[in-house]
């Protein structure tokens, strides 16, 4: 290990586990954002043990929205405290991070929530069916070595991350806006998917023939146009005007039982 490394094996296996609380504060706000600081914290207090400002800046930063995936969650956990370890640029991390979060929850959900569970959930509960106890055996063996793979995928994140330390340092500006252009794109992508805003009412033409706005108009001519609309409004009130993000939740609750309550939703 270089004279430049703070972290041993072991801080980069006890990152692996945990991992584990990636959820632990779960919430709409942020989302995974408490956990994925929790897990990590240990091993950024150990980097900037003579450096509070950095520690107080990389704490901050990590506490910003993420919504991934918690079986391949230590894959990005090793990779971005390689490069907390060795220095980066914090936008370099910060895009990194913003880029992959997404990606990553995707096949983690296509591998294991669509594939590899329902399969051996099958399998055991055609045993368990049977009556016989290898049912349940074979579904939680399968479970914890799922779980204990974690350790393996945050040491292969680290492991990327150290030995592509020069690459990065050459092509920092490259990559840290090429991260920051995915990663904006995959946002977009799901403001798309995830905020939906459909309008009830519809309008009488010439004949007595009634066509839905919502159809008619916005879905054929500025599809998503309200979501996107609305999801720009709500940032703008974050950034610009600094209302509370909870004040916004709470209100987008209301608006959403006024406007359906009076048949515009």
């Amino acid at each position: 290990m270089s004279a430049s490394k703070k972290l041993t094996k072991k801080d980069i296996t006890m990152l692996g586990l945990r991992s584990s609380f990636l959820q632990a504060s779960f919430n709409y706000e942020r989302m995974q954002a408490g956990g994925w600081l929790l897990a990590q914290l240990p091993a950024l207090e150990k980097i900037y043990a003579d450096d509070k400002e950095g520690l107080s800046l990389a704490m901050t930063d990590n506490l910003e929205f993420i919504n991934t995936h918690p079986n391949l969650v230590g894959f990005l956990m090793g990779l971005l405290i390689s490069l907390e370890e060795n220095g980066e640029d914090r936008s370099l991390i910060k895009g990194l991070k913003l880029a992959l979060f997404g990606p990553i929850a995707g096949i983690g959900d296509a591998i294991f929530w669509f594939t590899f569970l329902p399969i051996i959930a099958g399998i055991s509960c055609s045993f368990a069916s049977q009556g016989l106890i290898i049912g349940p055996i074979i579904f939680v063996g399968a479970y914890l070595t799922i779980w204990v793979l974690r350790i393996v995928w945050t040491h292969m994140g680290y492991r990327l991350g150290t030995k592509s330390f020069e690459m990065l340092q050459e092509n920092s500006d490259i990559i840290a806006n090429s991260a920051t252009i995915l990663g904006i794109t995959v946002i977009g992508a799901l403001i798309a998917s995830y905020v939906n805003i459909n309008l009830l009412p519809v309008i009488s033409v010439a004949g007595g023939i009634e066509v839905s706005i919502q159809e008619a108009f916005l879905d054929t001519i500025f599809p998503k146009l309200l979501p996107l609309g609305y999801t720009l409004l709500m940032f703008y009130l974050l950034k610009k005007k600094q209302v509370s993000p909870v004040i916004l939740i709470i209100g987008t609750i209301v608006l959403a039982i006024v406007c359906s309550f009076i048949g515009l939703l």
